[in-house]
């Protein structure tokens, strides 16, 4: 497996200007406004979330919830619970439609950690493009292999539709595979890297990278292993919608 190419703390904007991609180290998390030691408290989380109803390929493998909110200033605000919604263009499989996820989970929302984290994002996308409100929204993902295979990306190499895009991992048990694939979306270099240590914060540009991660099975036929991950995005002007 690759090593992540870490981004120092002190150089994240830089990078994200320069390359449309960072990964922040577990211990560089400082920069956003939270540690992990705070993050770990939102761990059993991921223990409860329900089946994807959407999965156009017929899978069973992923489970997840959404949370919409907006960031303006300081202030944080969780609004009122919607529809995800993608155009075609950027998610071909399942774009077009809206998908009705159960709502995040009242521990998570209410935590400081969280409310921390996302307003870290969000000056950090002040600091890219204008201090502006920021219309995010977070995905708490479990991919598992109780299947024999689980795909972190069913719709392949994208992009979302959005401005920023960060994904953390949350833990891994019992796996194989789950490589992160970062590429420029007009030029022909890319990264691949495995995100193992929890709380790895991968940040895109996603007008400038598409983004995957490639399938997981689990180390030992026949057992279920799971990758967990949290994706949150910001979108400057709006949510996305139909």
């Amino acid at each position: 497996m690759f090593e992540p190419p870490w981004t120092p703390a002190a150089e994240l904007v830089d990078a994200l200007r320069r390359a449309g991609e960072a990964v922040l180290a577990p211990g560089s998390l400082g920069a956003l406004g939270v540690t992990t030691q705070e993050l770990d408290a939102l761990r059993p989380c991921w223990d409860d979330l329900p089946p994807d109803g959407y999965l156009r390929d017929g899978g069973r493998y992923r489970f997840r919830r959404h949370g919409c909110f907006v960031a303006n200033g300081g202030t944080l605000t969780l609004e009122p619970h919607r529809a995800h919604w993608q155009p075609l263009d950027y998610n071909a499989l399942h774009g077009g439609i809206q998908r009705w996820y159960v709502p995040l989970a009242q521990e998570m929302t209410t935590s400081p950690a969280w409310a921390a984290l996302l307003l870290g994002l969000a000056r950090l996308a002040s600091a890219m493009k204008g201090e502006q409100p920021w219309f995010i929204e977070a995905h708490p993902f479990r991919i598992d292999t109780s299947d024999g295979i689980g795909r972190p990306t069913p719709e392949g190499a994208h992009r979302d539709g959005v401005d920023f895009v960060a994904v953390l991992l949350v833990g891994r048990h019992g796996i194989k595979g789950g490589e992160s694939r970062v590429f420029e979306a007009d030029g022909p270099a890319g990264q691949r890297f495995t995100m193992t240590e929890p709380w790895t914060t991968l940040l895109l540009d996603d007008a400038r990278v598409i983004h995957e991660t490639t399938p997981i099975q689990p180390l030992v036929t026949g057992e279920r292993g799971w990758r967990d991950t949290l994706v949150i995005t910001l979108r400057s002007g709006g949510f996305q919608g139909p």
